[in-house]
């Protein structure tokens, strides 16, 4: 990527004085009332709120540990530390206490600023660490004139910070191990927007619909950042419903949407029959969906939805489908000028067999910096490449004729059956279709003769009335290839999932 001298500041400096008149933020709260905000109606906002955490002690360096669902508060704060010269550590607000002590112990924030009726759990976790705590209500009323947050003098210099000053530090979600901390500078945060507004199309007229979690890399990468670069607006809700999503979305008239399979499916599930389709422009999509998913989400939205392959350490995506009309089993080939290798013990693999995703890039530019205090971690995940470094995903995928690239799963999540290899992700995405299903968790189970057989656990779409094992086996046999087809079927009531949808395998009862 070539080199930037910009910094998240310089993007927000530049929408506020080229498109200070434009809506910036449409925020629709759990009582269904919404608030709009102008490009420099936030700014004031901002310029409040940075003033309050400056009289809190926040200077250029300190963190600002953000443990809010998704509201104007959170997005204001963002802006602020910014403009401090701060970093944010946003975090999953349902965190629990150990999560939260863990988190402290290793960011020390100078202010922590979490929801008031959280506040018991938090002050269990955090104890005496955290100089400052401020709690929001999480709604409208938290930037208005006269809140608590915006009692402070108004800043309206900006910190002198470069693009390698550290912006914030997000936590993975940890689904096997102790989250890992992504340390993010100015540069990624610019990269991510650039990057992003190319492969949206993204213009000043559109409007990104923001349902997903914001202490998630998606909301702030795909959809918050490069609408800052391009005065677009945001249209963000207090929380995901998923029989409320299509009529929000019209009534909030949004043009683009990204959603990870599961929620679809969702959508999908409890969105009422005679709900007319939406006129969308744009939808990304991450994780597997079935062709009848993919289909039937497309007919809803009123866009195909396209596959796009990103993670929180690689900033910007790093595939995208391109085909016309978009399918729904590829990730497609590396977007812009993004390096992709497929590897297996070190060596590059041929087209057709799966290998682990490298990505090619420079650390804090279009890859993260590094993970926080994790030097042992950081040795094992790059490999230096001259100025730049490739960087192992620890996900694997498959590279067709026309360079085009098929997601397989996590390199533990493909097991051998009989010697063939089998990805359960592609099983779950599949069987999720059959009827009667809502959703699918699959799980490796040692075998002596096979090695290692797929076991399926299953919502039904309605628990009164559930598919039956025969159903399910039945629909497998014409479905499924033999390797794949699980070799027991067990119905539960729900999936444990981390705040952005991924199936916690290892938290199925067996």
């Amino acid at each position: 990527m070539s080199a930037t001298t910009d910094t998240f500041n310089d993007l927000w400096r530049r929408a506020v004085d080229r498109h200070g008149g434009s809506p910036f933020l449409l925020f629709r709260a759990a009582s269904d009332e919404t608030t709009t905000w102008t490009y420099a109606e936030f700014d004031e906002v901002v310029s409040r709120v940075s003033g309050t955490l400056a009289g809190s002690g926040v200077r250029a360096g300190a963190a600002v540990h953000l443990v809010l669902r998704n509201s104007p508060a959170f997005v204001a704060l963002w802006l602020a530390a910014a403009r401090l010269g701060a970093r944010i550590v946003p975090v999953d607000p349902a965190s629990a206490p150990r999560d939260i002590r863990s988190q402290v112990r290793r960011v020390r924030p100078v202010v922590s600023v979490v929801a008031t009726a959280r506040l018991g759990a938090f002050r269990q976790g955090a104890g005496d660490v955290v100089p400052t705590v401020l709690d929001l209500t999480e709604d409208a009323s938290d930037v208005k004139l006269g809140a608590p947050l915006l009692r402070g003098v108004p800043v309206t210099r900006f910190a002198t910070v470069g693009p390698d000053d550290g912006l914030a530090v997000m936590f993975t979600s940890g689904t096997t191990s102790e989250p890992k901390g992504v340390e993010l500078t100015h540069a990624n945060y610019v990269s991510v927007a650039t990057a992003m507004a190319a492969a949206a199309g993204l213009k000043a007229r559109h409007r990104w619909f923001v349902t997903l979690p914001l202490f998630h890399a998606n909301a702030q990468y795909y959809c918050f950042s490069p609408a800052i670069l391009m005065g677009a607006s945001v249209a963000l809700t207090a929380s995901f419903s998923a029989s409320g999503w299509v009529p929000t979305a019209r009534l909030l008239e949004v043009t683009h949407a990204s959603l990870f399979a599961a929620p679809i499916r969702m959508i999908l599930a409890r969105c009422p029959e005679d709900e007319p389709p939406l006129t969308l422009e744009h939808v990304w999509f991450a994780q597997s969906l079935g062709a009848e998913h993919h289909r039937a989400f497309g007919e809803l939205a009123g866009t195909a939805p396209r596959q796009l392959y990103g993670m929180t350490e690689t900033v910007a995506i790093v595939t995208a489908d391109t085909n016309e009309p978009p399918v729904h089993d590829v990730i497609g080939p590396p977007i812009a000028d993004r390096q992709v290798r497929l590897v297996t013990d070190g060596q590059d693999v041929a087209d057709g067999v799966p290998g682990e995703i490298w990505v090619r890039g420079v650390r804090g530019r279009d890859l993260f910096a590094g993970y926080l205090d994790a030097p042992e971690i950081n040795a094992r995940a790059f490999t230096s490449d001259g100025d730049r470094s490739w960087f192992h995903t620890g996900d694997l995928a498959v590279r067709h004729e026309d360079g085009a690239l098929r997601f397989v799963g996590r390199v533990d999540d493909v097991i051998k059956v009989s010697g063939e290899n089998v990805s359960l992700t592609e099983i779950e995405a599949a069987a999720a279709q059959a009827p009667g299903v809502l959703e699918v968790a699959v799980v490796a189970q040692a075998d002596p003769v096979r090695d290692h057989v797929p076991v399926a656990y299953v919502v039904a779409r309605d628990k009164s009335a559930p598919p039956t094992v025969q159903e399910l086996e039945e629909w497998a046999a014409h479905h499924l290839a033999a390797a794949a087809r699980p070799r027991a079927w067990y119905l539960i009531d729900e999936l444990p999932r981390t705040s952005v949808g991924k199936v916690r395998r290892f938290r199925i009862p067996r």
